[in-house]
């Protein structure tokens, strides 16, 4: 049964799991599985904006798109406002495609080319048969705005913007619904470092205007750290470090998330800072070793990480972290 207290997370997962399965041969046979997310666990508080960092092949747009049920995961809970939104029939989970939307990466791609601004923007008012066709049209009007762009654009194709003016399309037509939570898809990777800028500050704007709830999924760290209440680290499909932005910045606990920390650039010609290069070979996602997934690259490495899996576990003040040195 749905709660109603605020104190409660808009969004928790537990234990979810996303398996792509392997087939080969003429008849198809399944040999395996590609575990893209194992067993992630998480939540997202009101208003709460969470970054979720990680290599390339991590995972981490596999979780955003599978927590939207854009793509079915393979197990474990995603609960919303309390409830499960894994037992949703087709019919549940339309309606409630209106609390949770999501802005991809690629701008361009993202945004279909025979459709005008105002088409691409009322899509989902349309759809879901939201307001009269003049209450829609003001509406988009008026998102056109809050997202720096001119309601006399509405009628230009998306190939007539840049691509930071098609990135502020895509958040409009993400906020049109009026929803409570936004996947971001490295929505400012695809875009220039000056423009990367504009379109953080606008999200941070927006999530005050509208109190939004963002999971934002980056590989920069200096962008994830400004906008972040929290970050998590992904590496091979789970998460091994979650902590407050401040807290693991200043003090990561985990080797991989102080590699990552060493390679992120400083602004400051003069100083002196120790990188950590990461040696040996990065574990298939087909064949996962038993232990510490991190084993074959980690400097600190012990006999225990190489056969034991280690507990993700809370070290204080809401810093998680897996491994078994702590």
């Amino acid at each position: 049964m749905k709660s109603d207290g605020m104190n409660q997370p808009l969004l928790e997962v537990k234990e979810l799991r996303k398996y792509f399965p392997i087939k080969k041969g003429i008849l198809s046979k399944h040999v395996g599985y590609v575990y893209a997310v194992d067993n992630v666990s998480f939540t997202l508080a009101r208003g709460e904006t969470l970054g979720l960092v990680g290599e390339s092949g991590c995972g981490k747009t596999t979780l955003g798109r599978a927590i939207l049920r854009l793509i079915e995961p393979t197990g474990g809970e995603i609960l919303f406002e309390g409830e499960n939104i894994l037992a949703y029939d087709d019919e549940k989970m339309r309606r409630l495609r209106q609390e949770m939307q999501i802005i991809f990466q690629d701008p361009y791609s993202s945004l279909n080319p025979r459709m005008t601004v105002a088409e691409l923007i009322g899509e989902g008012l349309k759809s879901h048969g939201i307001g009269t066709p003049s209450e829609r049209k003001e509406r988009i009007a008026m998102l056109m705005e809050k997202v720096g762009l001119r309601p006399e654009q509405l009628s230009r194709y998306p190939h007539e913007f840049s691509g930071g003016q098609r990135q502020r399309i895509g958040i409009a037509r993400a906020l049109a619904l009026n929803p409570k939570l936004i996947i971001c898809d490295e929505p400012v990777s695809a875009l220039d470092v000056s423009i990367q800028a504009q379109v953080v500050n606008l999200l941070v704007n927006l999530q005050k205007e509208f109190g939004l709830s963002y999971i934002f999924i980056a590989h920069d760290l200096n962008v994830v750290e400004h906008i972040s209440d929290r970050v998590a680290v992904m590496y091979l499909g789970k998460i091994v470090e979650l902590a407050k932005d401040t807290e693991l910045y200043q003090s990561p606990k985990h080797p991989y998330t102080e590699a990552l920390l060493s390679a992120v650039p400083v602004p400051n010609p003069k100083a002196k800072k120790k990188r950590i290069l990461l040696e040996g070979e990065i574990p298939s996602p087909i064949n996962l070793p038993p232990g510490c997934r991190f084993f074959s690259r980690c400097s600190y490495r012990m006999k225990v990480c190489g056969e034991v899996e280690p507990v993700f576990k809370d070290l204080g003040e809401d810093h998680w972290v897996s491994c078994h040195r702590y």
